[in-house]
């Protein structure tokens, strides 16, 4: 009898897990003493998917502490001030590697079996689905490092193609894979259970492919425009894409320690409110903060025009944040309805969505009060975060962040991720509708043949995600608003004019309590047509994708920055020097530059040793050095 060959002898010990990571104990089977007539397609995608939902330990390394700082969803260092962990990227590669190493062991084993007449009537089918979930994998990976094989995953080395390469190859697949479907064929009940997204409906993998090419060839927008635009009209015109949650690819999530353990449920995570979010929330849509909360918290609510405290003692002055060295001693007047959805404020322990994590040390969630100190480490100011809204921003804060014991001890005190993402009770979303529209809404702009108009789009999609928050109430008074967030930018589609320069403000000295008033100045995103533009259409636009994607797409909303330089990020705070980003120093952090934002993960240090001359090729290919600060070839330049 015939065995299969699998290359990567580390894949047979992946599929053999198969069955107890999943609880489907008739999968349990030797594959090295399986036949090719006992090993099926549908092990190989199910372990390639059910993998890529991340264990807890690369899922806390990537999705949280890489996407999630990067993307700027979360207050962190690392990676959003330029610096990557060789030991977190050489496993992320591995992990990679391996979930493509078994999308293509189905591909091979199903195109085997094709060509020897041992076919099911589905079989066909399922080598498609798999195509297209590899170009999902391929595209993770090289959105991640940049260059990477093709023909690769297979335990040999492999030669490694250029981004553009990459991408044209993904486009590819994503439309010879559909055309290939055969939306009739009738599956057997039991082969559902092993498609943990779509049950192995083909119409709803057709959607994603589709909608995952219009992503794809969007992403190369700036830098190829004509095939940007004749993927992206080729792939709406087939009306076949993800408009409606229950067309969403989501995979349920379960707790444990296991793959589909969920991505943000480590409890000494703390997943606290950014600066780049609090900015973007702020102000946006016109929805009073008091019409969204309990009666206990809407004393906290403050005058649209107050500042906060000012401290700039304490707090990083060295960064083009426009509300630097203020803290918000209340609830800002007006905030985005999914903000207070997704960010519980601190101290709202009733909010049964509020996150008492670390559950076993309950001091760290609990206590919202934080000292201010003074050079000789007294007490100068005592901060009380409760029913406060503030997020914190990266960088070097210096002596202002040693005598900031609130910023630095008080976890408590700043607004969390709420309990409902953190549970491992949810379902992991990799593709929902609100991108599609987003993503119509920009082909619009851009003057592409799409089937609806930029508006309609846009404020479908913006639909979509207030739907999936639970905040549709608001969202008839959310879609006129012309209220500008701290960023300059508003809701409304038709509402294009441009903030005022500056905007008078008031504020109280945090040292002597003394009240002023002040001009702030809108960011100047330079990153975006010079800075001159903060309100256009396709700020609107992104600014709208980037919210919607929080918190299960942080990665697409680092692409976007990365693509577009939207939404606006504010710089890492430089009081000293940051040696990872030397250009961003005191005589440029009122600038916005690509040389201030992490652009790729380096690859791991052992992969010139174990495929020097691969990663010579990859390098090569690069347009720069192997660092994170090189662009890759679709982002800005």
């Amino acid at each position: 009898m015939k065995k299969i060959l699998i290359k990567s002898s580390w894949l047979l010990a992946a599929v053999m897990t198969l069955a107890s990571c999943s609880k489907f104990e008739d999968l349990n089977v030797d594959p090295k003493s399986a036949s090719e007539d006992q090993v099926q397609l549908e092990f190989f995608i199910h372990n390639s998917i059910t993998g890529a939902q991340m264990d807890p330990h690369i899922a806390e390394r990537v999705f949280v502490l890489y996407w999630k700082t990067a993307g700027r969803q979360q207050f962190g260092g690392g990676l959003s001030s330029g610096s990557s962990d060789d030991g977190w990227s050489t496993d992320y590669y591995r992990y990679l590697n391996g979930w493509l190493n078994s999308i293509n062991t189905a591909i091979q084993l199903g195109e085997k079996k094709v060509e020897s007449g041992d076919i099911k009537e589905y079989t066909n089918n399922l080598i498609q689905v798999a195509r297209i979930w590899r170009a999902y994998l391929m595209s993770e990976m090289s959105d991640n490092f940049g260059p990477i094989p093709i023909e690769g995953f297979n335990g040999t080395n492999p030669t490694y193609s250029s981004v553009k390469d990459i991408y044209y190859y993904m486009l590819d697949e994503l439309k010879d894979a559909v055309s290939k479907i055969d939306e009739n064929v009738v599956n057997p009940d039991a082969l559902g259970k092993f498609d943990l997204a779509y049950g192995y409906n083909y119409t709803k993998w057709i959607k994603y492919a589709n909608s995952l090419r219009m992503r794809l060839a969007m992403r190369l927008s700036e830098v190829d425009a004509g095939k940007a635009q004749s993927e992206f009209e080729a792939a709406v015109a087939t009306g076949k894409y993800i408009k409606t949650m229950d067309e969403t690819f989501q995979v349920q999530e379960q707790t444990g320690w296991d793959p589909l353990s969920g991505v943000m449920s480590r409890e000494w995570n703390s997943q606290i409110l950014s600066t780049t979010l609090e900015n973007l929330y702020t102000g946006l849509g016109g929805v009073p903060s008091a019409s969204q909360l309990d009666a206990d918290k809407q004393p906290y609510v403050k005058p649209a025009d107050y500042a906060g405290l000012y401290l700039p003692d304490h707090f990083a002055m060295a960064t083009n944040d426009p509300l630097a060295g203020y803290w918000l001693d209340g609830i800002p007047n007006v905030v985005d309805p999914r903000g207070l959805a997704t960010f519980i404020l601190p101290g709202d322990y009733s909010n049964p969505n509020f996150s008492k994590y670390p559950s076993y040390d309950q001091p760290t969630w609990e206590n919202t009060v934080g000292n201010l100190n003074d050079a000789n480490n007294n007490v100068q100011v005592e901060l009380d975060g409760k029913f406060t809204w503030n997020g914190t921003n990266a960088g070097n804060w210096g002596v202002k962040g040693t005598r900031n014991a609130f910023r630095s001890g008080t976890v408590g005190g700043w607004p969390r991720m709420a309990q409902e993402y953190r549970t491992s009770t949810n379902k992991r979303i990799f593709f929902a509708p609100w991108e599609t529209y987003f993503l119509v809404a920009e082909a619009a702009e851009r003057g592409w043949t799409v089937p609806m108009s930029g508006k309609e789009a846009y404020e479908a999609g913006i639909t979509s995600s207030f739907e999936y928050n639970g905040v549709s109430q608001y969202l008839g008074a959310y879609l006129t608003s012309t209220s500008y967030n701290n960023d300059g930018t508003s809701v409304s589609w038709d509402h294009t004019a441009e903030p005022p320069a500056t905007r008078s403000m008031n504020f109280k000295n945090g040292y002597t309590n003394a009240t002023g008033t002040v001009a702030i100045k809108y960011p100047v995103n330079n990153l975006y047509k010079n800075g001159s533009v903060r309100n256009d259409h396709l700020t609107k636009i992104i600014t709208q994708k980037y919210l919607a994607q929080v918190p299960w797409l942080p990665l697409e909303g680092w692409n976007d920055q990365r693509r577009l330089g939207l939404p606006f990020f504010e710089n890492p705070a430089v009081e000293e020097p940051l040696p990872a980003l030397p250009a961003l120093n005191s005589s440029t952090y009122m600038t916005s530059d690509i040389r201030f934002f992490p652009q790729r993960l380096r690859y791991p240090t052992n992969l010139s040793n174990s495929n020097a001359t691969g990663y010579q090729e990859a390098v090569s290919m690069l347009g720069g050095p192997d660092a994170v600060l090189t662009p890759l070839w679709w982002a800005k330049h």
